[in-house]
Protein backbone atom coordinates (compact mmCIF):
# COMPACT_ATOMS: atom_id res chain seq x y z
CA UNK A 1 0.00 0.00 0.00
CA UNK A 2 1.41 3.42 -0.92
CA UNK A 3 1.70 5.82 1.96
CA UNK A 4 1.17 8.94 -0.11
CA UNK A 5 -0.12 10.14 -3.44
CA UNK A 6 1.37 12.86 -5.55
CA UNK A 7 -0.08 16.35 -5.50
CA UNK A 8 -0.14 16.15 -9.31
CA UNK A 9 -2.54 13.21 -9.20
CA UNK A 10 -4.81 15.05 -6.78
CA UNK A 11 -4.72 18.20 -8.87
CA UNK A 12 -5.60 16.26 -12.02
CA UNK A 13 -8.71 14.91 -10.29
CA UNK A 14 -9.71 18.10 -8.50
CA UNK A 15 -11.59 19.54 -11.44
CA UNK A 16 -13.74 16.42 -11.54
CA UNK A 17 -14.76 16.93 -7.91
CA UNK A 18 -15.96 20.51 -8.15
CA UNK A 19 -19.23 19.62 -9.85
CA UNK A 20 -22.50 21.33 -8.87
CA UNK A 21 -24.48 19.61 -6.15
CA UNK A 22 -27.46 19.33 -8.51
CA UNK A 23 -25.76 16.41 -10.27
CA UNK A 24 -27.07 14.02 -7.66
CA UNK A 25 -30.63 14.75 -8.70
CA UNK A 26 -29.68 14.12 -12.34
CA UNK A 27 -28.04 10.75 -11.75
CA UNK A 28 -30.67 8.04 -11.96
CA UNK A 29 -30.44 4.90 -9.85
CA UNK A 30 -29.14 1.85 -11.65
CA UNK A 31 -31.97 -0.58 -12.35
CA UNK A 32 -30.35 -3.98 -12.69
CA UNK A 33 -32.42 -7.16 -12.46
CA UNK A 34 -32.31 -9.09 -9.20
CA UNK A 35 -29.79 -11.91 -9.26
CA UNK A 36 -30.54 -14.23 -6.38
CA UNK A 37 -27.65 -16.58 -5.68
CA UNK A 38 -30.22 -19.25 -4.77
CA UNK A 39 -33.85 -18.64 -5.89
CA UNK A 40 -35.19 -21.12 -3.32
CA UNK A 41 -33.39 -19.36 -0.48
CA UNK A 42 -34.51 -15.98 -1.82
CA UNK A 43 -38.17 -17.05 -1.75
CA UNK A 44 -37.73 -18.32 1.80
CA UNK A 45 -35.97 -15.09 2.82
CA UNK A 46 -38.87 -12.97 1.58
CA UNK A 47 -41.23 -14.93 3.81
CA UNK A 48 -38.78 -14.66 6.70
CA UNK A 49 -38.55 -10.88 6.38
CA UNK A 50 -42.36 -10.63 6.40
CA UNK A 51 -42.43 -12.74 9.58
CA UNK A 52 -39.66 -10.78 11.32
CA UNK A 53 -41.81 -7.66 11.74
CA UNK A 54 -44.56 -7.65 14.37
CA UNK A 55 -48.25 -7.86 13.55
CA UNK A 56 -49.25 -4.28 12.64
CA UNK A 57 -52.84 -3.01 12.38
CA UNK A 58 -53.53 0.59 11.34
CA UNK A 59 -49.96 1.58 12.13
CA UNK A 60 -50.03 -0.03 15.59
CA UNK A 61 -47.69 -3.00 16.26
CA UNK A 62 -48.38 -5.68 18.84
CA UNK A 63 -45.48 -6.27 21.23
CA UNK A 64 -47.59 -7.79 23.96
CA UNK A 65 -46.64 -10.91 25.90
CA UNK A 66 -48.89 -13.21 23.87
CA UNK A 67 -47.70 -11.81 20.54
CA UNK A 68 -44.04 -12.27 21.45
CA UNK A 69 -44.71 -15.80 22.70
CA UNK A 70 -46.23 -16.63 19.31
CA UNK A 71 -43.17 -15.19 17.58
CA UNK A 72 -40.91 -17.40 19.64
CA UNK A 73 -42.93 -20.50 18.79
CA UNK A 74 -43.11 -19.69 15.09
CA UNK A 75 -39.40 -18.87 14.90
CA UNK A 76 -38.61 -22.51 15.59
CA UNK A 77 -40.61 -23.45 12.49
CA UNK A 78 -38.69 -20.98 10.35
CA UNK A 79 -35.38 -22.33 11.64
CA UNK A 80 -36.43 -25.85 10.73
CA UNK A 81 -37.49 -24.75 7.25
CA UNK A 82 -34.16 -23.03 6.68
CA UNK A 83 -32.24 -26.10 7.81
CA UNK A 84 -34.25 -28.23 5.38
CA UNK A 85 -33.18 -26.23 2.30
CA UNK A 86 -30.94 -28.42 0.17
CA UNK A 87 -27.58 -26.69 -0.26
CA UNK A 88 -25.96 -29.43 -2.34
CA UNK A 89 -24.02 -27.93 -5.19
CA UNK A 90 -24.90 -24.35 -4.33
CA UNK A 91 -22.46 -21.54 -5.09
CA UNK A 92 -20.17 -19.93 -2.54
CA UNK A 93 -22.33 -16.78 -2.72
CA UNK A 94 -25.46 -18.80 -1.94
CA UNK A 95 -23.78 -20.42 1.06
CA UNK A 96 -22.86 -16.97 2.39
CA UNK A 97 -26.45 -15.81 1.88
CA UNK A 98 -27.65 -18.83 3.83
CA UNK A 99 -25.40 -17.92 6.77
CA UNK A 100 -26.62 -14.33 6.64
CA UNK A 101 -30.27 -15.39 6.83
CA UNK A 102 -29.43 -17.80 9.66
CA UNK A 103 -27.66 -14.96 11.51
CA UNK A 104 -30.79 -12.79 11.23
CA UNK A 105 -32.85 -15.60 12.74
CA UNK A 106 -30.37 -15.85 15.59
CA UNK A 107 -30.75 -12.10 16.03
CA UNK A 108 -34.49 -12.47 16.54
CA UNK A 109 -33.85 -15.45 18.82
CA UNK A 110 -31.58 -13.24 20.95
CA UNK A 111 -34.20 -10.49 21.07
CA UNK A 112 -36.90 -12.93 22.15
CA UNK A 113 -34.81 -14.74 24.80
CA UNK A 114 -32.44 -12.09 26.16
CA UNK A 115 -32.67 -8.50 24.95
CA UNK A 116 -36.48 -8.20 24.95
CA UNK A 117 -36.40 -4.45 24.26
CA UNK A 118 -40.20 -4.22 24.17
CA UNK A 119 -40.28 -5.33 27.83
CA UNK A 120 -37.00 -3.82 29.15
CA UNK A 121 -36.09 -0.74 27.16
CA UNK A 122 -38.32 2.37 27.09
CA UNK A 123 -36.25 3.92 24.25
CA UNK A 124 -37.44 1.08 22.02
CA UNK A 125 -40.75 2.92 21.66
CA UNK A 126 -39.25 6.12 20.24
CA UNK A 127 -40.29 5.70 16.62
CA UNK A 128 -40.36 9.20 15.08
CA UNK A 129 -37.09 10.06 13.34
CA UNK A 130 -36.24 13.41 11.80
CA UNK A 131 -32.75 12.44 10.63
CA UNK A 132 -31.53 9.60 8.46
CA UNK A 133 -28.93 7.41 10.11
CA UNK A 134 -25.54 7.26 8.41
CA UNK A 135 -25.69 3.46 8.53
CA UNK A 136 -28.06 1.25 6.49
CA UNK A 137 -30.74 1.07 9.20
CA UNK A 138 -31.56 2.71 12.52
CA UNK A 139 -28.94 2.32 15.24
CA UNK A 140 -30.27 0.14 18.02
CA UNK A 141 -33.61 -1.64 18.32
CA UNK A 142 -36.81 0.32 17.72
CA UNK A 143 -40.48 -0.60 17.44
CA UNK A 144 -41.96 -1.03 13.99
CA UNK A 145 -43.08 0.74 11.95
CA UNK A 146 -40.42 3.45 12.10
CA UNK A 147 -41.79 6.88 11.16
CA UNK A 148 -38.95 8.23 9.03
CA UNK A 149 -39.88 11.84 8.31
CA UNK A 150 -36.79 12.29 6.15
CA UNK A 151 -38.02 9.57 3.78
CA UNK A 152 -41.09 11.58 2.71
CA UNK A 153 -41.13 14.07 -0.14
CA UNK A 154 -42.10 17.50 1.18
CA UNK A 155 -44.58 19.14 0.85
CA UNK A 156 -46.58 15.95 1.15
CA UNK A 157 -48.77 14.44 -1.50
CA UNK A 158 -52.32 13.54 -0.50
CA UNK A 159 -51.34 9.90 -0.20
CA UNK A 160 -48.33 10.66 2.02
CA UNK A 161 -50.36 13.08 4.14
CA UNK A 162 -52.82 10.27 4.77
CA UNK A 163 -50.05 7.75 5.46
CA UNK A 164 -48.24 10.01 7.93
CA UNK A 165 -51.53 10.85 9.65
CA UNK A 166 -52.14 7.13 10.18
CA UNK A 167 -48.64 6.48 11.51
CA UNK A 168 -48.52 9.44 13.88
CA UNK A 169 -52.08 8.76 14.97
CA UNK A 170 -50.93 5.37 16.27
CA UNK A 171 -48.18 6.84 18.49
CA UNK A 172 -50.44 7.50 21.52
CA UNK A 173 -51.77 3.94 21.33
CA UNK A 174 -48.24 2.54 21.02
CA UNK A 175 -47.02 4.44 24.06
CA UNK A 176 -50.06 3.34 26.06
CA UNK A 177 -49.23 -0.26 25.12
CA UNK A 178 -45.60 0.37 26.06
CA UNK A 179 -46.52 1.20 29.66
CA UNK A 180 -48.13 -2.24 29.96
CA UNK A 181 -45.32 -4.07 28.17
CA UNK A 182 -42.63 -2.40 30.29
CA UNK A 183 -44.38 -2.85 33.63
CA UNK A 184 -42.36 -5.93 34.57
CA UNK A 185 -39.07 -4.53 33.28
CA UNK A 186 -36.42 -3.87 35.94
CA UNK A 187 -33.35 -2.65 34.00
CA UNK A 188 -32.32 0.43 35.97
CA UNK A 189 -30.04 2.23 33.52
CA UNK A 190 -32.36 1.64 30.58
CA UNK A 191 -35.07 3.45 32.54
CA UNK A 192 -32.80 6.06 34.16
CA UNK A 193 -31.77 7.32 30.72
CA UNK A 194 -34.92 6.24 28.92
CA UNK A 195 -36.66 9.61 28.80
CA UNK A 196 -33.94 11.18 26.64
CA UNK A 197 -35.19 9.71 23.37
CA UNK A 198 -38.68 11.04 24.03
CA UNK A 199 -37.46 14.54 24.78
CA UNK A 200 -35.77 14.41 21.39
CA UNK A 201 -38.90 12.97 19.74
CA UNK A 202 -40.95 15.76 21.31
CA UNK A 203 -38.57 18.36 19.86
CA UNK A 204 -38.86 16.78 16.41
CA UNK A 205 -42.65 16.78 16.54
CA UNK A 206 -42.72 20.34 17.81
CA UNK A 207 -40.48 21.52 14.95
CA UNK A 208 -42.58 19.55 12.47
CA UNK A 209 -45.76 21.25 13.68
CA UNK A 210 -44.12 24.67 13.40
CA UNK A 211 -42.68 23.97 9.97
CA UNK A 212 -39.11 24.52 11.18
CA UNK A 213 -37.85 20.92 11.05
CA UNK A 214 -34.64 20.48 9.04
CA UNK A 215 -33.88 16.84 8.33
CA UNK A 216 -30.52 15.28 7.54
CA UNK A 217 -30.57 12.74 4.73
CA UNK A 218 -28.42 11.47 1.89
CA UNK A 219 -29.10 14.68 -0.02
CA UNK A 220 -28.08 16.93 2.86
CA UNK A 221 -30.40 19.03 5.02
CA UNK A 222 -33.95 19.49 3.78
CA UNK A 223 -36.96 21.17 5.38
CA UNK A 224 -40.21 19.40 6.26
CA UNK A 225 -42.48 21.81 4.41
CA UNK A 226 -45.94 21.77 6.01
CA UNK A 227 -47.64 23.72 3.25
CA UNK A 228 -50.99 22.11 2.52
CA UNK A 229 -50.91 19.78 5.53
CA UNK A 230 -54.42 18.59 6.38
CA UNK A 231 -56.10 19.35 9.71
CA UNK A 232 -56.08 15.59 10.37
CA UNK A 233 -52.30 15.47 10.07
CA UNK A 234 -51.82 18.49 12.31
CA UNK A 235 -54.09 16.88 14.90
CA UNK A 236 -52.09 13.65 14.70
CA UNK A 237 -48.81 15.55 15.22
CA UNK A 238 -50.25 17.30 18.27
CA UNK A 239 -51.57 14.04 19.70
CA UNK A 240 -48.24 12.27 19.15
CA UNK A 241 -46.36 15.09 20.89
CA UNK A 242 -48.66 15.11 23.91
CA UNK A 243 -48.36 11.34 24.26
CA UNK A 244 -44.58 11.58 23.88
CA UNK A 245 -44.29 14.20 26.61
CA UNK A 246 -46.50 12.16 28.90
CA UNK A 247 -44.44 9.02 28.27
CA UNK A 248 -41.18 10.82 29.05
CA UNK A 249 -42.61 11.85 32.42
CA UNK A 250 -43.83 8.31 33.06
CA UNK A 251 -40.39 6.82 32.33
CA UNK A 252 -38.70 9.34 34.64
CA UNK A 253 -41.17 8.51 37.40
CA UNK A 254 -40.68 4.76 36.97
CA UNK A 255 -36.87 4.88 36.87
CA UNK A 256 -36.29 5.05 40.67
CA UNK A 257 -38.36 1.88 41.08
CA UNK A 258 -36.12 -0.11 38.74
CA UNK A 259 -33.18 -1.73 40.50
CA UNK A 260 -31.99 -4.55 38.25
CA UNK A 261 -28.99 -4.84 35.89
CA UNK A 262 -29.26 -3.57 32.32
CA UNK A 263 -26.39 -5.43 30.62
CA UNK A 264 -26.98 -8.84 29.06
CA UNK A 265 -23.99 -10.46 30.78
CA UNK A 266 -20.80 -11.91 29.30
CA UNK A 267 -22.24 -15.27 28.24
CA UNK A 268 -25.24 -13.81 26.44
CA UNK A 269 -23.09 -11.09 24.88
CA UNK A 270 -20.65 -13.67 23.48
CA UNK A 271 -23.54 -15.74 22.14
CA UNK A 272 -24.96 -12.78 20.24
CA UNK A 273 -21.57 -11.86 18.79
CA UNK A 274 -20.86 -15.44 17.64
CA UNK A 275 -24.26 -16.44 16.31
CA UNK A 276 -25.91 -13.19 15.17
CA UNK A 277 -23.20 -10.58 14.56
CA UNK A 278 -20.87 -13.37 13.33
CA UNK A 279 -18.00 -11.69 15.10
CA UNK A 280 -15.13 -14.13 15.78
CA UNK A 281 -14.28 -12.63 19.19
CA UNK A 282 -16.05 -13.31 22.50
CA UNK A 283 -16.37 -10.80 25.35
CA UNK A 284 -12.94 -11.53 26.83
CA UNK A 285 -11.17 -11.28 23.48
CA UNK A 286 -12.95 -8.04 22.68
CA UNK A 287 -11.79 -6.48 25.96
CA UNK A 288 -8.22 -7.44 25.10
CA UNK A 289 -8.44 -6.12 21.52
CA UNK A 290 -10.06 -2.81 22.44
CA UNK A 291 -7.55 -2.22 25.22
CA UNK A 292 -4.76 -2.94 22.74
CA UNK A 293 -6.23 -0.50 20.22
CA UNK A 294 -6.67 2.17 22.89
CA UNK A 295 -3.02 1.75 23.85
CA UNK A 296 -1.94 1.90 20.19
CA UNK A 297 -3.96 5.06 19.56
CA UNK A 298 -2.56 6.84 22.61
CA UNK A 299 1.01 5.76 21.87
CA UNK A 300 0.67 6.75 18.21
CA UNK A 301 -0.68 10.15 19.23
CA UNK A 302 2.30 10.72 21.52
CA UNK A 303 4.73 9.74 18.75
CA UNK A 304 2.88 11.90 16.22
CA UNK A 305 3.08 14.88 18.58
CA UNK A 306 6.80 14.23 19.01
CA UNK A 307 7.31 14.10 15.26
CA UNK A 308 5.39 17.38 14.88
CA UNK A 309 7.14 19.12 17.77
CA UNK A 310 8.71 21.80 15.56
CA UNK A 311 5.48 22.56 13.69
CA UNK A 312 3.09 25.33 14.59
CA UNK A 313 -0.37 24.33 15.84
CA UNK A 314 -3.21 24.38 13.34
CA UNK A 315 -4.68 27.88 13.31
CA UNK A 316 -8.40 27.73 13.97
CA UNK A 317 -10.60 29.67 11.55
CA UNK A 318 -13.33 31.37 13.56
CA UNK A 319 -15.05 33.26 10.74
CA UNK A 320 -17.96 31.07 9.58
CA UNK A 321 -17.71 32.03 5.89
CA UNK A 322 -13.94 31.53 5.80
CA UNK A 323 -14.29 28.23 7.65
CA UNK A 324 -16.89 27.00 5.18
CA UNK A 325 -14.67 27.90 2.23
CA UNK A 326 -11.80 25.98 3.85
CA UNK A 327 -14.05 22.99 4.54
CA UNK A 328 -15.31 22.87 0.95
CA UNK A 329 -11.73 22.95 -0.34
CA UNK A 330 -10.79 20.10 2.03
CA UNK A 331 -13.82 18.10 0.84
CA UNK A 332 -12.68 18.58 -2.75
CA UNK A 333 -9.21 17.36 -1.78
CA UNK A 334 -10.73 14.31 -0.05
CA UNK A 335 -12.84 13.35 -3.06
CA UNK A 336 -9.89 13.83 -5.40
CA UNK A 337 -7.75 11.49 -3.32
CA UNK A 338 -10.42 8.80 -3.35
CA UNK A 339 -10.56 8.94 -7.14
CA UNK A 340 -6.79 9.05 -7.57
CA UNK A 341 -6.19 6.07 -5.27
CA UNK A 342 -9.03 4.07 -6.79
CA UNK A 343 -10.85 3.84 -3.46
CA UNK A 344 -13.89 5.22 -5.32
CA UNK A 345 -14.68 5.31 -9.03
CA UNK A 346 -15.18 8.71 -10.57
CA UNK A 347 -18.96 8.95 -10.15
CA UNK A 348 -21.09 11.95 -9.30
CA UNK A 349 -23.21 10.19 -6.69
CA UNK A 350 -20.29 9.59 -4.35
CA UNK A 351 -18.92 13.12 -4.72
CA UNK A 352 -22.23 14.77 -3.97
CA UNK A 353 -22.90 12.42 -1.04
CA UNK A 354 -19.66 13.56 0.58
CA UNK A 355 -20.12 17.22 -0.34
CA UNK A 356 -23.43 17.17 1.57
CA UNK A 357 -21.51 16.23 4.74
CA UNK A 358 -19.08 19.17 4.59
CA UNK A 359 -18.72 20.76 8.03
CA UNK A 360 -19.80 24.24 9.02
CA UNK A 361 -18.24 26.35 11.77
CA UNK A 362 -19.23 25.46 15.32
CA UNK A 363 -18.67 28.07 18.07
CA UNK A 364 -16.43 26.86 20.89
CA UNK A 365 -19.19 27.06 23.52
CA UNK A 366 -21.37 24.58 21.59
CA UNK A 367 -18.76 21.99 20.69
CA UNK A 368 -19.01 18.30 21.43
CA UNK A 369 -16.22 15.78 20.97
CA UNK A 370 -16.17 15.68 17.17
CA UNK A 371 -16.53 19.45 16.87
CA UNK A 372 -13.14 19.98 18.54
CA UNK A 373 -11.46 18.08 15.73
CA UNK A 374 -13.47 19.56 12.86
CA UNK A 375 -12.72 23.07 14.15
CA UNK A 376 -9.09 22.37 13.26
CA UNK A 377 -9.54 20.14 10.22
CA UNK A 378 -12.86 18.70 8.97
CA UNK A 379 -11.19 15.83 7.09
CA UNK A 380 -10.75 13.25 9.89
CA UNK A 381 -14.50 13.20 10.58
CA UNK A 382 -15.33 13.51 6.88
CA UNK A 383 -13.30 10.34 6.35
CA UNK A 384 -15.68 8.51 8.67
CA UNK A 385 -18.53 9.93 6.58
CA UNK A 386 -17.65 7.34 3.94
CA UNK A 387 -20.85 5.94 5.45
CA UNK A 388 -22.73 8.25 3.08
CA UNK A 389 -20.91 6.82 0.09
CA UNK A 390 -22.30 3.46 1.15
CA UNK A 391 -25.83 4.83 1.36
CA UNK A 392 -25.44 6.46 -2.04
CA UNK A 393 -24.19 3.20 -3.48
CA UNK A 394 -27.22 1.38 -2.06
CA UNK A 395 -29.46 3.92 -3.81
CA UNK A 396 -27.65 4.24 -7.13
CA UNK A 397 -25.87 0.89 -7.52
CA UNK A 398 -27.61 -1.59 -5.24
CA UNK A 399 -26.23 -5.08 -4.79
CA UNK A 400 -27.91 -7.34 -7.37
CA UNK A 401 -28.52 -10.09 -4.81
CA UNK A 402 -31.84 -9.25 -3.06
CA UNK A 403 -30.65 -10.77 0.23
CA UNK A 404 -27.63 -8.44 0.26
CA UNK A 405 -29.51 -5.43 -1.08
CA UNK A 406 -31.37 -4.93 2.19
CA UNK A 407 -29.64 -3.96 5.42
CA UNK A 408 -29.15 -6.95 7.73
CA UNK A 409 -31.64 -6.97 10.60
CA UNK A 410 -30.84 -6.48 14.29
CA UNK A 411 -27.84 -4.19 13.63
CA UNK A 412 -25.84 -7.11 12.23
CA UNK A 413 -24.34 -4.54 9.86
CA UNK A 414 -22.41 -2.80 12.67
CA UNK A 415 -18.98 -4.44 12.27
CA UNK A 416 -19.12 -3.90 8.51
CA UNK A 417 -20.52 -0.36 8.48
CA UNK A 418 -19.06 1.25 11.58
CA UNK A 419 -15.83 -0.73 11.50
CA UNK A 420 -15.03 -0.02 7.87
CA UNK A 421 -15.83 3.70 8.29
CA UNK A 422 -13.44 3.82 11.25
CA UNK A 423 -10.77 2.00 9.26
CA UNK A 424 -11.22 4.49 6.44
CA UNK A 425 -9.94 7.25 8.72
CA UNK A 426 -6.55 5.56 8.87
CA UNK A 427 -6.58 4.30 5.28
CA UNK A 428 -6.83 7.77 3.78
CA UNK A 429 -4.33 9.10 6.33
CA UNK A 430 -1.76 6.55 5.21
CA UNK A 431 -2.67 7.29 1.59
CA UNK A 432 -1.40 10.83 2.05
CA UNK A 433 -4.47 12.88 2.91
CA UNK A 434 -2.54 14.93 5.47
CA UNK A 435 0.76 15.38 3.67
CA UNK A 436 0.01 19.12 3.65
CA UNK A 437 -1.15 19.15 7.29
CA UNK A 438 0.82 16.70 9.48
CA UNK A 439 -0.85 17.87 12.69
CA UNK A 440 -4.19 16.66 11.33
CA UNK A 441 -2.87 13.12 11.84
CA UNK A 442 -3.04 13.79 15.58
CA UNK A 443 -6.82 14.22 15.26
CA UNK A 444 -7.11 10.78 13.65
CA UNK A 445 -5.40 9.16 16.63
CA UNK A 446 -7.55 11.10 19.10
CA UNK A 447 -10.70 9.90 17.33
CA UNK A 448 -9.45 6.31 17.39
CA UNK A 449 -8.68 6.54 21.10
CA UNK A 450 -12.18 7.88 21.73
CA UNK A 451 -13.80 5.02 19.80
CA UNK A 452 -11.69 2.43 21.64
CA UNK A 453 -12.36 3.95 25.07
CA UNK A 454 -16.11 4.19 24.62
CA UNK A 455 -16.31 0.66 23.19
CA UNK A 456 -14.24 -0.74 26.04
CA UNK A 457 -16.50 0.98 28.57
CA UNK A 458 -19.57 -0.46 26.85
CA UNK A 459 -18.21 -3.99 27.22
CA UNK A 460 -18.01 -3.54 30.99
CA UNK A 461 -21.55 -2.13 30.99
CA UNK A 462 -22.82 -5.24 29.17
CA UNK A 463 -21.05 -7.38 31.77
CA UNK A 464 -22.75 -5.34 34.52
CA UNK A 465 -19.34 -4.27 35.80
CA UNK A 466 -20.00 -0.57 35.14
CA UNK A 467 -23.04 1.65 35.26
CA UNK A 468 -23.70 4.04 32.40
CA UNK A 469 -22.46 6.92 34.54
CA UNK A 470 -19.19 5.11 35.23
CA UNK A 471 -18.85 4.23 31.55
CA UNK A 472 -19.28 7.86 30.60
CA UNK A 473 -16.50 8.89 32.97
CA UNK A 474 -14.15 6.20 31.63
CA UNK A 475 -15.07 7.16 28.07
CA UNK A 476 -14.20 10.83 28.76
CA UNK A 477 -11.09 10.20 30.87
CA UNK A 478 -9.36 8.14 28.18
CA UNK A 479 -10.20 10.52 25.34
CA UNK A 480 -7.15 12.79 24.90
CA UNK A 481 -7.07 16.57 25.38
CA UNK A 482 -10.29 16.63 27.44
CA UNK A 483 -12.29 16.75 24.21
CA UNK A 484 -14.92 14.43 25.65
CA UNK A 485 -17.23 15.46 28.52
CA UNK A 486 -18.82 12.71 30.59
CA UNK A 487 -21.84 14.94 31.19
CA UNK A 488 -22.38 15.86 27.55
CA UNK A 489 -25.48 14.74 25.61
CA UNK A 490 -23.21 12.97 23.09
CA UNK A 491 -21.52 10.71 25.65
CA UNK A 492 -24.88 9.94 27.25
CA UNK A 493 -26.41 9.09 23.85
CA UNK A 494 -23.50 6.90 22.78
CA UNK A 495 -23.25 4.86 25.97
CA UNK A 496 -27.02 4.37 26.11
CA UNK A 497 -27.04 3.17 22.49
CA UNK A 498 -24.22 0.71 23.18
CA UNK A 499 -26.13 -0.63 26.17
CA UNK A 500 -29.34 -0.96 24.16
CA UNK A 501 -27.57 -2.74 21.29
CA UNK A 502 -24.92 -5.23 22.40
CA UNK A 503 -21.85 -5.18 20.19
CA UNK A 504 -22.42 -1.75 18.70
CA UNK A 505 -19.86 0.15 20.78
CA UNK A 506 -16.98 -2.27 20.10
CA UNK A 507 -17.97 -2.64 16.40
CA UNK A 508 -16.04 0.48 15.38
CA UNK A 509 -12.79 -1.15 16.46
CA UNK A 510 -13.58 -4.81 15.81
CA UNK A 511 -14.86 -4.16 12.30
CA UNK A 512 -11.75 -2.09 11.61
CA UNK A 513 -9.50 -4.94 12.80
CA UNK A 514 -11.34 -7.39 10.56
CA UNK A 515 -10.84 -5.08 7.57
CA UNK A 516 -7.14 -4.90 8.47
CA UNK A 517 -7.12 -8.69 8.20
CA UNK A 518 -8.86 -8.66 4.81
CA UNK A 519 -6.33 -6.18 3.44
CA UNK A 520 -3.49 -8.20 4.93
CA UNK A 521 -4.75 -11.36 3.26
CA UNK A 522 -5.13 -9.57 -0.08
CA UNK A 523 -1.61 -8.15 0.20
CA UNK A 524 -0.17 -11.54 1.14
CA UNK A 525 -2.00 -13.19 -1.76
CA UNK A 526 -0.49 -10.70 -4.21
CA UNK A 527 2.96 -11.14 -2.67
CA UNK A 528 2.80 -14.93 -3.00
CA UNK A 529 1.82 -14.54 -6.64
CA UNK A 530 4.75 -12.21 -7.24
CA UNK A 531 2.41 -9.33 -8.03
CA UNK A 532 2.24 -5.82 -6.57
CA UNK A 533 -0.66 -5.17 -4.22
CA UNK A 534 -3.06 -2.63 -5.74
CA UNK A 535 -5.26 -1.04 -3.11
CA UNK A 536 -8.00 -0.15 -5.58
CA UNK A 537 -8.37 -3.79 -6.67
CA UNK A 538 -8.31 -5.20 -3.14
CA UNK A 539 -10.75 -2.58 -1.93
CA UNK A 540 -13.18 -3.13 -4.83
CA UNK A 541 -13.14 -6.88 -4.23
CA UNK A 542 -14.05 -6.41 -0.57
CA UNK A 543 -16.77 -3.87 -1.36
CA UNK A 544 -18.41 -6.12 -3.96
CA UNK A 545 -19.42 -8.54 -1.21
CA UNK A 546 -21.95 -6.01 0.08
CA UNK A 547 -22.86 -4.93 3.59
CA UNK A 548 -22.48 -8.26 5.34
CA UNK A 549 -20.43 -9.22 8.41
CA UNK A 550 -16.67 -9.12 7.67
CA UNK A 551 -16.37 -12.79 8.64
CA UNK A 552 -18.66 -13.65 5.72
CA UNK A 553 -16.64 -11.48 3.36
CA UNK A 554 -13.52 -13.37 4.43
CA UNK A 555 -15.26 -16.73 3.92
CA UNK A 556 -16.48 -15.70 0.46
CA UNK A 557 -13.12 -14.37 -0.74
CA UNK A 558 -10.97 -17.16 0.65
CA UNK A 559 -12.13 -20.75 0.22
CA UNK A 560 -9.84 -21.84 3.06
CA UNK A 561 -11.28 -19.12 5.30
CA UNK A 562 -8.01 -17.23 5.12
CA UNK A 563 -6.39 -19.73 7.48
CA UNK A 564 -2.75 -18.88 8.18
Amino acid sequence: MKRSISSLAIASSLALVLIPYTLQAQEAPVTSPAQAADPQLDAFWQGWRAFAVPVIADGLPDYGVAAMARKKSELATFKARLAAIDRTGTSAAARIDYQLVEAEMNGLDFHLRVLMPWARDPSFYATVFGEESDVPAHEGPSAQPNIDLFAFDWPLSQADDKKLTLLLGAVPKLLAQAKTNLAAGNAHDLFAYGDLAFKEQSNVLDALAKGTLKMRSLGGRKPAVMTGATPALRKAIDGAKKATDDFALWVAAEAPKKTGPSGVGKENYSWYEKHAALNPYDWDAQVLLLQRELDRALASLALEETNNRSLSPIVEISDSAAYRAMAMARTAKFNALLIATGLMPDKAYFRTAIEAQTSSYMPAAKRGFFDHGTALDPLPLLSHSSHWIELARIKYEPHPDPIRHSAPLYNIFADRSEGFATAFEEIVMHAGLYDDSPRSREIVWIMLANRAARGLASLHVQANEMTLAQAGRFHAEWTPRHWSDANSPLVGFEQLLYLRQPGYGPSYILGKLQLDELLALASHEADQAGQPFLLKDGWARIMRAGIIPPALIKAELYSDGGVR
